[in-house]
């Protein structure tokens, strides 16, 4: 067995298991326990910080009757046991299997809304992008004395694996600490890695190249994804390589709508039916000459709130716009 494949066990029980993967979508998250030998249900309460009763209410369970060698249990994720806070990776963390064509923006909806920044910070990322298959943390289990650990952590495929734990004390005098280590990595003492582990929170960082395009009933355009250009270009540069400087344009006319995102300020984000996903649109607002440059995550939503909507844009961009109108009339321009 390698380092990377070695695992810390903390005095209090805790075990080496399979990643803890969630099941279901908000509001009902949950996770399967597969009962081992011994297990009690106020011994699974301890592990997930939950009232075992309340396990075996969850369950339909007879508190008197006990648990079963095997037997499969769910635990559900509620404010008691699951943090999907900024500062909440210090747990275990609990991870979600990319299934086909899946957006992040879809991801975080699915997940209680998780913030998009707190996804890619927990896993190293640095864009949107997400393939099938990959594993991302979407919150984290609250430290209970015998919480189940994960065995290998294994960050989202298209971005970098953490840095191999390492038991040594302190990292070695003659290279220093790496500035951004893999956040929430269960063990005990910093990563030896000489390399630091790469920036997740700059605003205007690209997705890695994505090789299909999400479907969505309200997408009608035929374009392949657009692909990205080298990390660090901000939206705007992004929009003049997309556009050839604004030659190469597409114009639209029309209301707009927003939606509510947990982003940092300054990054902009938006729906869009026809644009494929990762391109910039450059929105502006004719009634003042304000414009911001959005980046499109999916298409919009056909419900019947967003009929006739253009565009629907996150709530720091109808800020930027110098707008509080639930809609707006806007201009569109991006990638012909």
């Amino acid at each position: 067995m390698t380092i990377a494949g070695l695992v810390l066990c903390v005095a209090g029980g805790i075990q080496a298991q399979d990643r803890v993967q969630v099941q279901g979508t908000s509001p009902d998250l949950y996770v399967l326990h597969t009962v081992k030998k011994g297990e009690t249900f106020y011994s699974l309460g301890r592990s997930y910080s939950l009232s075992p009763k309340e396990i075996a209410t969850e369950n339909n369970i007879s508190f008197e009757q006990g648990l079963q060698l095997g037997q499969q249990v769910k635990i559900p994720l509620n404010n008691t046991n699951f943090s999907q806070k900024s500062d909440a990776a210090s747990g275990t963390p609990v991870y979600h299997k990319v299934e086909e064509k899946e957006t992040l923006y879809r991801l975080s909806v699915n997940h209680n809304k998780v913030s998009l920044d707190n996804i890619r910070h927990w896993n190293n990322m640095t864009g949107d992008g997400l393939q099938k298959d990959s594993y991302v943390i979407v919150g984290w289990l609250k430290g209970g004395s015998g919480a189940p650990a994960p065995s290998t952590p294994v960050a989202n495929v298209p971005v970098a694996t953490p840095p191999a734990n390492h038991p040594a004390a302190t990292p070695p005098a003659s290279t220093p600490a790496p500035s951004n280590p893999a956040p929430g990595t269960p063990v005990a003492t910093p990563p030896a890695s000489t390399t630091p582990a790469p920036p997740v929170t700059k605003p205007d960082q690209p997705a890695p190249p994505e090789p299909v395009k999400t479907p969505d009933s309200n997408n009608t355009g035929s374009k392949p994804p657009v692909t990205s250009a080298p990390a660090g270009s901000s939206f705007e540069q992004l929009y003049n390589q997309q556009t050839a400087s604004g030659k190469n344009v597409t114009s639209e006319k029309g209301p707009g709508g927003w939606f509510k995102s947990n982003a940092s300020a300054g990054k902009y984000y938006a729906l869009h039916n026809s644009a494929p996903r990762g391109t910039i649109i450059k929105v502006t607002n004719p009634l003042n000459g304000k414009f911001i440059y959005a980046k499109v995550l999916e298409a919009i939503p056909q419900i019947k709130q967003n009929e006739g909507l253009i565009i629907k844009l996150s709530d720091s961009a109808l800020e930027a716009l110098g707008t509080n109108e639930a809609k707006f009339y806007c201009n569109l321009t991006y990638e012909d």
